[in-house]
């Protein structure tokens, strides 16, 4: 027997490396006895650069991994590009992580149009993209896109949970919705829309605007003229903050709804001047270290205590690492639960069987992936901005 894996190791298709368990496994690019390399691509340029706090963060918490010892022996090497927020960077990068960084599986990359440019040609070469921070519902299709797997919650669900309110408490509202036009935002819309029912006809201006455009000032002000009651927009944290300024500055009292992808109090909601976000409703799934409900809660002092080692003077408040440190947690341990099998095969079927409660996970709330569910988060509450931040709606 050990003859043969010599021959086949010679031939590239077994390890002769046994790892820690002395069982010889399939070779995997990016794993051995002693490493596991992850590739992604974050935007920390560009219009989308707030987002680059979660590639931070993510990096952070396997610098605490392999301080403790790594993951079943081996060390983690997250290697974080930066994309700028461009599909075809994003193409781009990604094909250096797999072509010649050689990287085992892709994680957490940010955007709904960079994860649909590498979409097809992951799944065409069978390497995992996991927990993408993008909530498209193109993300979530094991029958067409078997090796994607999203992060986050499922845009429309969120959008849906916005329109249910809107029509149990403002169910005669004048209706105006500005989004992105690319696929998170059309998912946005088209949901929002869906949830309204018989009422979609209350929407009096439906605006789009582009990642590239400098701003989003003049979509507002036309917004505003229709005399809207409701609003509803999705945006990145530096058209949130745009929005949300502009709509204060007009006067226009709407009451508004925010996507979580514009919801980030450092990122968005600071540089728009707090006063801006009074009363503002959005989506939450994470705890926030600022509700004093958590000041004793033990998941939030192990964020805590992760915080003050591994990134020391940052806002421990910013959603951004919070998503950050949720999202590598379920990525550690799928790598966890694999053992000593770090066949790409094996990384997707361990993505793909998740039933885990994480530390700073609202309570009743489960990161939960079946092989014909690939939407983590189920379940969502809405929480209002007052004074300097969100409360959860009981």
């Amino acid at each position: 027997m050990k003859k043969l894996e010599v021959l086949l190791a010679l031939l590239g298709f077994l390890s002769v490396d046994r790892g820690v368990t002395g069982i010889a496994v399939a070779q995997t690019p990016g794993v051995t006895a002693t490493e596991i390399k992850l590739g992604q691509t974050k935007p920390y340029s560009g219009p989308a650069s707030a987002y680059g706090l979660q590639g931070k963060a993510e990096t952070a918490y396997f610098e605490m991994i392999n301080d403790n010892g790594g993951i079943n022996g081996r060390k983690v090497n997250l290697i974080s590009l930066d994309d700028a927020y461009s599909p075809p960077k994003t193409f781009e990068q990604t094909r250096r992580l797999i072509e010649q960084d050689e990287v085992a599986a892709i994680f957490g990359t940010l955007g709904s149009p960079t994860n649909s440019a590498i979409k097809k040609y992951l799944n065409g070469r069978k390497i995992p993209q996991l927990f993408i921070v993008a909530g498209a519902s193109a993300f979530a299709d094991p029958e067409h896109f078997p090796w994607t797997i999203p992060g986050v919650w499922i845009y429309s669900d969120e959008a849906k949970l916005y329109a249910a309110d809107s029509l149990k408490n403002t169910p005669n509202a004048k209706i105006a919705i500005l989004y992105s036009n690319d696929d998170a935002g059309r998912d946005y819309a088209t949901a929002f829309k869906a949830g309204l029912g018989a009422k979609v006809s209350q929407i009096v201006s439906e605006l789009k605007y582009e990642s590239t455009d400098p701003t989003v000032d003049s979509q507002v002000v036309a917004l505003a003229t229709t005399g809207a009651d409701v609003f509803f927009y999705q945006a990145t944290p530096k058209f949130s903050a745009q929005i949300l300024r502009r709509k204060h500055l007009l006067g226009w009292n709407a009451k508004t709804y925010v996507a979580a992808t514009g919801s980030s109090l450092a990122s968005a909601l600071v540089p728009a001047g707090l006063e801006t976000a009074q009363g503002i409703i959005s989506g939450a799934y994470l705890k926030d270290p600022d509700d004093p409900r958590w000041a004793n809660d033990p998941g939030y002092k192990e964020y805590a205590a992760w915080m003050d080692k591994y990134l020391p003077g940052t806002n421990k408040s910013e959603g951004l690492y919070i998503s950050g440190f949720n999202n590598a947690q379920v990525m550690a341990k799928v790598l966890e639960q694999c053992g000593n099998d770090l066949s790409r095969e094996n990384i997707l079927k361990q993505a793909t069987n998740l039933d885990l409660e994480r530390p700073m996970l609202l309570p009743g709330i489960r990161y939960k992936i079946s092989p014909d569910d690939y939407r983590p988060i189920k379940n969502i509450r809405l929480q209002v901005f007052k004074g300097d931040r969100w409360m959860l709606v009981d």
